[in-house]
């Protein structure tokens, strides 16, 4: 197999489990009720958008839907984080309702299991680092931008 030809075959691959995961993230959001507060919508939001974005690089993968896709797949890490944080604390502040003698690592631990899943917005920021890879160098960048940035650093 050519390899131009398995590069295609990979990226192809990659978008396709970036609009996988998307879908299955949404779709686990929904069923969890993951909308009560202004907070729990950020998740959907970012999705959703990231869910055009993902099918825009599909039908029309150049250089300007690519950039907007690389900014989208920027805010699935800042969101993955924040989600990350925010379940964490909200872990914590239950912890310590539950038991104010709570410190260092037992509270740390106590806070990671949680009634909320403190590392799950972190599959948001996979999505993410999946997507940027996936645009990594596309051949819908001009070469001229990619050499010059090469010969500055």
């Amino acid at each position: 197999m050519p390899a131009n030809l398995m590069h295609t075959s990979l990226r192809k691959l990659m978008l396709a489990l970036v609009f996988l995961g998307i879908v299955g993230l949404e779709v686990e959001l929904a069923l969890l009720r993951h909308a009560e507060s202004l907070t729990q919508w950020i998740p959907h939001v970012a999705l959703m958008i990231g869910l055009l974005s993902t099918v825009a690089v599909y039908i029309r993968p150049g250089a300007p839907t690519l950039r907007a896709f690389q900014v989208v797949m920027l805010i699935f890490l800042v969101v993955g984080a924040l989600g990350v944080y925010l379940h964490f604390r909200g872990n914590v502040e239950f912890a310590l309702e539950r038991d104010p003698s709570l410190t260092g690592t037992r509270l740390i631990w106590k806070a990671l299991r949680g009634a909320t899943p403190a590392l799950a917005p972190g599959a948001l920021a996979q999505l993410g680092l999946l997507g940027l890879l996936y645009s990594y160098r596309h051949p819908a960048f001009p070469e001229d931008s990619t050499q010059a940035r090469e010969n500055v650093n």
